[in-house]
């Protein structure tokens, strides 16, 4: 059964028909009420066994509140006429559009959704052939190679009176850069090939530690009492880490999430969160913790664990001093840049100006479809402190899907990076976006 953008709508219409309260009707089905907010935005799926109780709840059945197949044709021709820049002052009659051109619709949605698929693989292609360090080089070889070549056939095509020897050093470099040119072409092919797993593909040990750690829901269980050594025999199990370099990382960051569970124990944090919610700052308080192992941790949520205080699936970002993403937890609606650093109005970038300074701001993504959260972000000194070289700095920044309607007049614009940003004026911009210019 398919469930639907528009499933929060109906939710919401069934709730004021009857006359229930939120807050009433979340009591009843065992979720908080800012989720069942969520739910009712279209902002959060709705998983089967939730989806059967709020239909108890309401009297209806569960089919009376999944999106029928015109539906979401109203979606996806809503969708497609917010994006035009002309007068929508008949974009409440899209009903009556379906109802009497329902293949016209349908060709107007599914157009609409691919042109918005195309636009996101020629962001990722263009941010990559821009940034790509690793492609670069592979091409810097092969033009240093080709160079080499040329020139060294050149001398020995124009020289007619070249003492032997010499001719035999010139064909040894030619041998010789040759078989680097061959390598380089296999080394920029398997690179190129190996980048098919998904729209760009995954490029850095990095990326190769995030789409593991996205395979694994984000949680290994085993962590919350295992030892080190445990952490070492399971990674050195895992296909998916194929670099020593990817291991090398995901060991680091698994030791991060032990330091981390034992400050933070599941079972504590349970009770934390039932009485203080997703608040940063109280539970550092609760555990007596740094506030950034608190965001990492409300980050890592067990399903269960994040489904029974109605806890949406959150973003997490860290950087270095240089701004350099170090980790992303991707969360839908907010697009993390692959290569290089991000928006500079992120407060993740504002935390290294102020140390050990928590930071809250409300943000919406630019574009006509942006979505709003809460980011929570602080940076502290990672490592020992030593005489005269500079602290070093990580920066956490949690984000938190907020309700569509959240009332929060002072809300901060963001993007990803300023080259897909659709956002022309905003003054910290660096350069300019390909989106608009095309350059």
């Amino acid at each position: 059964m398919s469930r639907s953008a528009l499933t929060g709508t109906r939710i919401r219409a069934r709730r004021t028909l009857r006359g229930i309260r939120q807050t009433d009707l979340a009591r009843e089905v065992g979720v908080s009420p800012s989720y069942l907010n969520l739910i009712e935005h279209n902002r959060r799926k709705v998983s089967a066994p939730l989806l059967g109780a709020l239909a108890q709840a309401l009297g209806v059945s569960s089919d009376a509140l999944v999106e029928d197949s015109d539906a979401r044709l109203v979606e996806g021709a809503r969708a497609a006429a917010l994006r035009s820049d002309t007068e929508l002052g008949d974009l409440e009659r899209i009903d009556d559009l379906i109802g009497r051109f329902p293949g016209w619709a349908k060709v107007l949605a599914d157009t609409h959704a691919r042109v918005e698929g195309l636009e996101r693989v020629v962001e990722q292609l263009s941010d990559r052939m821009t940034h790509d360090p690793y492609l670069a080089d592979a091409l810097h070889e092969i033009i240093s190679a080709v160079t080499s070549v040329q020139s060294t056939a050149a001398i020995l095509n124009d020289d007619e009176a070249l003492a032997p020897e010499w001719q035999d050093r010139f064909h040894r470099n030619i041998l010789t850069d040759s078989g680097r040119l061959a390598e380089g072409a296999v080394a920029l092919v398997n690179y190129i090939d190996n980048a098919k797993t998904g729209e760009t593909g995954i490029a850095s040990p990095q990326e190769e530690v995030e789409a593991w750690l996205a395979r694994e829901m984000y949680h290994l269980p085993f962590i919350e009492t295992a030892s080190m050594d445990a952490a070492e025999a399971y990674l050195a199990g895992q296909v998916d880490l194929a670099s020593s370099a990817s291991r090398q990382l995901a060991l680091a960051w698994l030791a991060q999430m032990q330091v981390d569970a034992r400050a933070i124990p599941y079972a504590a944090l349970d009770a934390a969160l039932g009485l203080h919610g997703v608040t940063p700052d109280l539970l550092a308080a609760e555990f007596g913790c740094d506030l950034d192992a608190v965001l990492r941790r409300l980050a890592h949520l067990p399903p269960d664990l994040a489904e029974a205080h109605g806890v949406p699936p959150l973003g997490l970002a860290i950087c270095d001093m240089s701004g350099t993403l170090l980790f992303r937890r991707p969360v839908e609606g907010f697009a993390y840049p692959r290569f290089g650093g991000g928006c500079p109005l992120w407060p993740l970038y504002q935390a290294l100006r102020q140390p050990h300074v928590p930071l809250r701001a409300s943000l919406v993504t630019a574009g006509r479809m942006g979505r709003r959260f809460t980011a929570f972000a602080v940076a502290r000194v990672s490592g020992p402190a030593r005489m005269d070289l500079p602290p070093v700095l990580r920066a956490t920044m949690l984000l938190v899907p907020q309700a569509e309607h959240s009332g929060d007049s002072a809300v901060l614009a963001v993007g990803a990076s300023c080259r897909t940003c659709p956002q022309l004026e905003c003054d910290a911009r660096r350069e300019p976006s390909i989106l608009a210019t095309g350059g």
